[in-house]
């Protein structure tokens, strides 16, 4: 049955695909909501204005009507350390993996895998990242505990009846620079983000049950959707950090790919501890400006993928004009915390020029501040990164993590995190 559904899910997304507009020609003409005009039509002055007033303001926009609203963090967050050597990485790291369990209960709970480069003083900066398949995908160290978590199953990475096993250890290992991170002496660390909400259009599988009230079978229409839920599971991370006296807990970036990009911005958004933000490749309900149609719109990424937002997102299907924000306004939520956005020449898809103007348009947020935000004013060439407190670059290939990522991701860091 679940064969079926997910044959269904790929006819639907691929009819859609064949619709998308790739013709810059063909963008249309649209409006901006503006920054800085509150709801009561006052114009934002100060930073005081910003952060007590008009902040607020768009922060409960984009709760009500895209991602919706989280719970607080519950009161019964257990931590227990699974395992723990000084001697991962050959000898370079100190390998950690922490079960958070969100309740009194066994499950739900989600693993944290964390190195922590040996050669630094402590507390260390680092990274924190969701990863796609599982944690022991990510490196091919043997001591990485397998999740137990339901998986999407793929043959490719040898995953069957929605579980992961054995074969599909270290088969990312191309998306993270494992080692690279260690030696420039930052943390790495990662969690699969199936242990918080399992990506299926059904939402008593993951956390949100842990928080339904009386006969709710899931999220009300302003609720939390599973980009939501898996920014919820990062700052549970953060929360852990703050008990871990080898982590910095203040100088931590949250990266993120794909649809784990937009959850990414989200966390940021929503969590200050956060001292940077990394959205990789994140395009639509992520960097990408809604309003410019092109590649994958939000009623496509509302019909592939329904239970990513909250249920009020579906009424701006086709009718991005009426969104009373839009994804600019998104970055703008991080300031004055440093962000990088990026994006892939040959992922149309997710609109590269669209997410380089989200950080474009955000800037005058971080002027206020007295930042230099978004240090071009076209589109830049590729692989030609645009440095300042606001990060871009579009490089050559697909919709990926590379090398060339993470060295940009590493020299961003080394400016804003170790300075």
């Amino acid at each position: 049955m679940k064969k079926i559904a997910a044959i269904l899910l790929l006819i639907v997304t691929l009819a859609v695909s064949q619709e998308a507009n790739y013709d810059e020609s063909l963008v249309p003409d649209y409006t901006l909501p503006e920054l800085f005009k509150m709801q009561d039509g006052t114009l934002v002055k100060t930073v005081k204005d910003w952060e007590q007033k008009r902040r607020p303001e768009i922060l409960a926009l984009f709760e009500k009507e895209v991602y919706g609203k989280s719970p607080e963090a519950p009161k019964n967050l257990r931590y227990k350390v699974l395992e723990q050597s000084d001697k991962a990485i050959d000898g370079k790291a100190t390998r950690k993996q922490v079960r958070v369990f969100f309740s009194d209960n066994e499950n739900p709970h989600m693993d944290i895998l964390i190195y922590i480069p040996n050669k630094v003083s402590k507390p260390a900066p680092g990274f924190l990242t969701l990863n796609f398949y599982g944690n022991h995908t990510v490196s091919n160290d043997p001591e990485i505990i397998i999740s137990d978590s339901w998986s999407r199953n793929n043959e490719d990475f040898h995953i069957e009846n929605n579980k992961l096993d054995e074969r599909s250890r270290g088969v990312r290992t191309n998306r993270w620079a494992v080692e690279k991170i260690i030696d420039r002496g930052y943390m790495l660390s990662t969690i699969y983000y199936g242990d918080i909400d399992p990506d299926f259009n059904d939402f008593n599988n993951g956390i949100h049950p842990l928080f339904y009230k009386n006969d709710q079978t899931q999220p009300g229409p302003d609720e939390w959707g599973a980009i939501a839920a898996w920014a919820w599971g990062l700052s549970r991370a953060m929360d852990y950090f703050e008990k871990d006296n080898q982590i910095d807990q203040n100088n931590i970036a949250v990266m993120g790919h794909s649809r784990l990009g937009k959850t990414s911005l989200w966390a940021g958004a929503t969590d200050p501890r956060i001292a940077i933000t990394i959205s990789n490749c994140s395009g639509c309900g992520g960097a990408a400006i809604s309003r410019r149609k092109f590649g994958e719109t939000v009623k496509r990424i509302n019909t592939s993928f329904p239970h990513w937002f909250c249920d009020n997102f579906l009424q701006y299907n086709d009718n991005e004009d009426n969104l009373p924000i839009d994804q600019h306004m998104l970055i703008a939520l991080m300031a004055p915390r440093p962000v990088y956005i990026a994006s892939a020449e040959k992922d149309r898809w997710a609109d590269p020029k669209g997410e380089f103007l989200s950080g474009k348009f955000a800037s005058p947020v971080f002027e206020l501040y007295g930042f230099e935000a978004m240090q071009a004013d076209e589109w830049p060439p590729v692989n030609t990164p645009v440095k300042g407190i606001i990060g871009y670059h579009v490089r050559t290939g697909k919709h990926d993590v590379t090398e060339y990522d993470w060295e940009q991701y590493l020299e961003f860091a080394d400016k804003y995190l170790k300075n």
